[in-house]
């Protein structure tokens, strides 16, 4: 592809570019240069998926539990849990000493007020709300759930950390209608946001909270354990251009890279001051979501032949150039590392691709022509080669294609809008998830059929919310694999969204940073040498 070879062109010349001249040089041990996939468009932590978002929410929020790398719930804000009543009753106890960036204790009804925000927009919180009676208060240390029948997964729920974190803050905050964003990012966790210091587009700054209180005891493992801030400032340095952020690496003037470019790690490995390696084993996997509201993906007809026409090889390719280290084309709707995952649905979407037969089938669905406004963010380079060979599949199957380039952020804001597209709305539009958040149907959100409550695109699906439900009650991991397998096959016809292949994609940083702990970005832990 000509973008991909313009990218190679750059990687090549980013040996001989020297750092931005505006940055300085990342010498002092408490400060931390990173460099993220995207800029932080949005600081809501549940008021968007992405994960520009979800990095920014796991610096200024705590969670009541952590996750560990193994992916098993610990404590975290709270000390510990009581289960009675045949495990329908569930109370929780705060940790002492939590304290707000503004000063104010963490009191439970600040817990409850933000856990039924949360449980208002995120997939698995849906489901433990539906099975709330009530959420209480009773004391300022103590948070109870009444269900109606029990659920175990309970702490794993709380604990998610990634896309739409159940972050705790202020009830004054988490009182916000859940679908409009707060005005302020005020937590408890172990940095604080400095708004007065942002520039939009280019640069987020965090300050370490100097009344956080790690956990007492424990072992630092992803999110759980005590997350200890040792550094005293974080930057988030917006780089578009993935052969200068390379550069700015090579030369010191920034410490980490989120997403580096596939084509550059080559380079990268070769310094002896730089690492590359995975550190989120769960992968990103890439889909093109579609908007079920309004013609023509309101025909699952037309969803199954673009489910059929999207080339996961191809999309890959052109992320990964095929390197058979970090790209896996084939798979269903959870990712290849699931044990969820089905291998009949993953090969039924593998194989060649008949377009001439395709642009038929088409036409025998219904499309009649209508413009398909494809949102394609540039600046996230796995977005935008997927935006390419997306939008050229769609072309020639006879598709309508009105390529709209954006910056991520701006998509991200775009996408929330539910009108047609002669008043701004939208078609479609390329993103990624982590398996972290797709690996089940408790945590997948945008395998969510439930219409108007689902996330953009508000697919509606009654088999596969009936479907989920099952498989939250199943006793057994048989049971549970054998109902996301006809969870898979139900998404064939009602095609929520076209999965596009899954990646692990590398960091890279600087040897001087140690401490870095496996999962998704965290700045716990961290040291500068």
């Amino acid at each position: 592809m000509d973008r991909r070879q313009f990218l190679k062109t750059s990687a090549a010349a980013a040996t001989f570019l020297p750092a931005a001249p505006h940055l300085a040089l990342a010498q002092d041990a408490k400060t931390l240069r990173f460099v993220p996939y995207s800029d932080v468009a949005i600081i809501d932590p549940i008021w968007t998926t992405g994960y520009s978002t979800r990095t920014h929410a796991l610096l200024v929020w705590d969670t009541l539990y952590g996750l560990d790398e193994t992916l098993q719930p610990q404590p975290q804000m709270v000390e510990g849990h009581v289960v009675d009543d045949d495990g329908k009753r569930w109370t929780l106890t705060l940790r002492p000493g939590l304290v707000f960036h503004d000063g104010a204790k963490v009191l439970a009804r600040d817990a409850v007020a933000s856990i039924k925000r949360w449980g208002a927009r995120d997939a698995f919180g849906q489901a433990l709300m539906a099975v709330t009676d009530e959420l209480s208060a009773p004391d300022d240390r103590t948070i109870v759930f009444r269900l109606r029948k029990p659920f175990p997964l309970l702490p794993a729920a709380l604990a998610r950390p990634s896309a739409l974190v159940a972050a705790i803050m202020p009830e004054r905050l988490a009182e916000t209608d859940p679908f409009k964003q707060i005005p302020e990012a005020i937590g408890s966790g172990p940095f604080r946001y400095v708004k007065e210091e942002r520039v939009s587009g280019a640069r987020h700054v965090y300050a370490r909270h100097q009344g956080y209180v790690p956990r007492p005891s424990g072992t630092p493992s992803f999110t759980a354990g005590p997350r200890t801030p040792y550094l005293d400032r974080i930057e988030f340095n917006v780089m578009p251009d993935a052969a200068t952020a390379v550069s700015a690496l090579q030369t010191g003037a920034v410490d980490w890279i989120e997403q580096p470019l596939i084509d550059l790690l080559p380079l990268l490995r070769k310094d002896p001051n730089i690492v590359v390696e995975v550190k989120d084993t769960s992968g990103m996997a890439g889909q093109l979501r579609l908007n079920h509201t309004q013609a023509p993906f309101n025909n699952p007809a037309i969803r199954r032949v673009i489910l059929k026409a999207l080339d996961q090889q191809a999309c890959m390719d052109a992320v990964c150039g095929g390197d058979p280290k970090v790209e896996r084309s084939s798979m269903g709707f959870f990712p290849s590392n699931s044990p969820m995952a089905s291998d009949a649905v993953a090969s039924a979407l593998k194989g060649p691709k008949d377009f001439g037969k395709l642009k038929q089938e088409l036409t025998d669905a219904g499309y009649k022509g209508e413009r398909i406004v494809f949102l394609a963010a540039q600046d996230v380079p796995r977005i935008s080669l997927v935006c390419d060979v997306a939008a050229d599949a769609l072309r020639q199957i006879g598709a309508n294609i009105d390529f709209v380039a954006a910056d991520w952020g701006t998509v991200l804001q775009r996408i929330t809008n539910r009108t047609p597209i002669e008043q701004g709305g939208w078609s479609c539009y390329v993103t990624y998830w982590s398996g972290l958040d797709l690996g089940s149907p408790a945590t997948s959100s945008p395998l969510r059929g439930n219409g108007p409550k689902a996330g953009p695109g508000w697919p509606e699906s009654p088999q596969i919310e009936a479907l989920r439900a099952r498989w939250l009650e199943a006793a057994t991991l048989a049971e549970q694999k054998a109902i996301a397998r006809e969870i898979e096959l139900q998404a064939m016809q009602d095609v929520p969204y076209v999965p596009a292949g899954q990646y692990f994609q590398p960091v890279a940083y600087r040897k001087n940073l140690t401490g870095m702990l496996n999962g998704v970005p965290v700045f716990t832990n961290l040291r500068k040498g």
